[in-house]
């Protein structure tokens, strides 16, 4: 794996420090995780597939082409499991990941603005799904942060095939960015908010990365109810052992504006279904339907209100 295309892209458009810290560092990316060996492995045993064409305007992130032994990819695509974030279509094989991750993509994309020839960065964007998709509308650059490894690796299974300079997935966290970068033209934080101990210190920092006007595209756990009101699990929430508050969309809307963004609107806002995030035969742990009461799925496990998503558009001043 390279990334010397992408730190020669940012050198060039001004961003030397980022790119020698970014370069200095990436030694030691991905190889320090204990399983690093064993997904590094199934990486290399992928197989060929014969001219390979990539579909990124359909649910599936689909390589159109010929592979001879089938079920040497499905095996080798099996050992990068568990797949969260999907659907993918590898040649023959169905990747049916946990999430229908393009039941989002189709409720936020039609509101977004255009995408072409901006740079976009997708923070926390798992295995780049959300990347990929991105692309059928043509930006100039598509960067993904993720620190997870095996996701980082999900991601180079498909990058083997199609060799793009303009979508990369970087193994850092949002604090590997400089502060006040003003330099992407959209910004996406999808799945991350309610991980941050000190959530308007993040809405800050996606505010730093953006050019001026540029828009933020937020998308994270929310209760119903008013402005004012906000969740604080006293301790797991549906399982989940790092989610810290949960606000209200109205509450929500209170911290961008306070946080010095303009044009703040929700967009979408609906209770995850077991539809949209499931066990599959690619993500064989416990899922959204474990996570909730047997005898009343409208609450958690824990007796808190189910998950709840919302989609929240603005911009940075001009």
């Amino acid at each position: 794996m390279s990334w010397d295309t992408l730190f020669d892209y940012l050198r060039h458009h001004g961003l030397n420090q980022w790119a020698q810290q970014l370069e200095t560092e990436s030694s030691n990316w991905l190889v320090n995780h204990g399983d690093y060996p064993r997904w590094s492995s199934a990486l290399d045993t992928l197989p060929e597939i014969t001219n390979p064409e990539a579909c990124f305007d359909t649910a599936a992130v689909t390589i159109n082409g010929v592979c001879d032994d089938p079920a040497a990819l499905q095996q080798a695509l099996q050992g990068l499991m568990p797949w969260r974030k999907g659907p993918y279509q590898v040649a023959d094989i169905f990747i049916d990941c946990e999430w229908r991750s393009d039941f989002k993509w189709d409720r936020l994309s039609q509101h977004l603005a255009p995408l072409e020839n901006r740079r976009i960065l997708d923070v926390g964007c798992g295995n780049g799904y959300h990347c990929w998709r991105m692309l059928s509308h043509s930006p100039e650059l598509v960067l993904g942060i993720e620190p997870s490894v095996l996701f980082n690796l999900q991601f180079q299974a498909l990058q083997k095939y199609l060799q793009r300079n303009d979508i990369n997935l970087l193994p850092i966290g949002v604090e590997a960015i400089p502060g006040d970068l003003n330099w992407f033209d959209t910004v996406f934080s999808m799945g991350v908010l309610y991980h941050r101990k000190s959530p308007l210190d993040h809405l800050y920092q996606l505010k730093s990365f953006l050019v001026n006007g540029g828009e933020l595209c937020l998308e994270t756990l929310v209760i119903e109810g008013a402005a004012g009101q906000v969740l604080l699990p006293p301790d797991r929430y549906a399982r989940m052992r790092n989610v810290w508050f949960i606000p209200s969309s109205a509450e929500l809307v209170v911290w961008l504006q306070r946080c010095g963004f303009d044009n703040v609107r929700v967009v979408d806002e609906l209770e995850t279904s077991i539809e949209e995030q499931r066990i599959t035969e690619w993500m064989q742990f416990e899922s959204l339907e474990q996570c909730l009461s047997q005898g009343n799925p409208a609450i958690t496990i824990e007796g808190l209100p189910a998950p709840r998503r919302a989609v929240i558009l603005a911009n940075k001043p001009a």
